[in-house]
């Protein structure tokens, strides 16, 4: 039970150290973010028991499960019960550090001209990878997402959410953790700048077909069609969340 995955040579008696301040839970929490930051502890690894660690730490066992439960809530462990569970070390997801970003930002009053500004750098910085990196299956799933958004402003059902899918869905197309980590913690400011931006103009054969005609410049590695038309999008964006303002 205290030992870590099969393979590592660490002793957790020698990892972890006595906690003697107020907060302890936090403290336990920052020296085990610490030992996973150097390495010491990774993904898959079993932490010792709940007993274990609060000797180790010097410490109650109602304060070793509220260091986990924050862990737990940060994507870092995940318990699980029965004969072989115990707290084992994960690796956060995208989304899930996409979702805290997101939580900062939206929180931070901003304007829809302000992130349509950003959305201009990041989505237009990204595209060279995109172009580079897309598979078949990522140019299969954009095209069925074009004729989804097509059937939907045909049908008068085409909601702001289907916009912010597609260029989420762009993005992953880079296949980089960190951008895919970035453009998720974009989602709800995305949402609110495309919000306004279709008040007076809604999402209409234009936007589609500009969808449509990015998609197929990605197919066909084209970076320079692809940029003016991710540019043409983005700044009659723009135009009219200045105009709103």
């Amino acid at each position: 039970m205290g030992t870590t995955r099969s393979g590592s040579s660490a002793d957790p008696s020698e990892l972890f150290s006595r906690v003697n301040v107020d907060r302890v839970s936090q403290v336990i929490v920052d020296q085990i973010k610490h030992l996973i930051r150097d390495g010491r502890l990774s993904s898959g690894d079993r932490l010792p028991s709940e007993r274990e660690l609060c000797q180790r730490f010097g410490v109650s066992r109602v304060t070793v499960r509220e260091a986990l439960r924050v862990l737990e809530a940060s994507g870092l462990v995940t318990i699980k019960v029965g004969s072989h569970g115990g707290a084992f070390l994960t690796s956060p997801s995208a989304e899930r550090l996409g979702a805290g970003l997101a939580d900062l930002i939206s929180l931070t009053p901003q304007t829809a001209a302000n992130v349509t500004e950003a959305r201009i750098i990041v989505e237009l910085g990204i595209l060279p990878l995109v172009v580079e990196r897309a598979t078949e299956e990522d140019i299969a799933d954009l095209l069925t997402m074009v004729e989804e958004s097509r059937q939907a402003v045909e049908k008068g059902e085409y909601a702001i959410e289907m916009s912010a899918a597609f260029h989420t869905r762009v993005a992953a197309c880079t296949h980089n953790p960190a951008i895919e980590m970035l453009v998720q913690s974009f989602h709800g400011p995305l949402l609110m700048s495309l919000q306004e931006s279709h008040v007076d103009a809604p999402m209409g054969h234009q936007g589609t077909d500009e969808h449509r005609a990015l998609t197929y410049a990605i197919k066909d590695r084209d970076q320079a069609a692809a940029r003016e038309v991710m540019t043409s999008h983005l700044e009659r964006t723009a135009r009219r969340v200045r105009r709103d303002g």
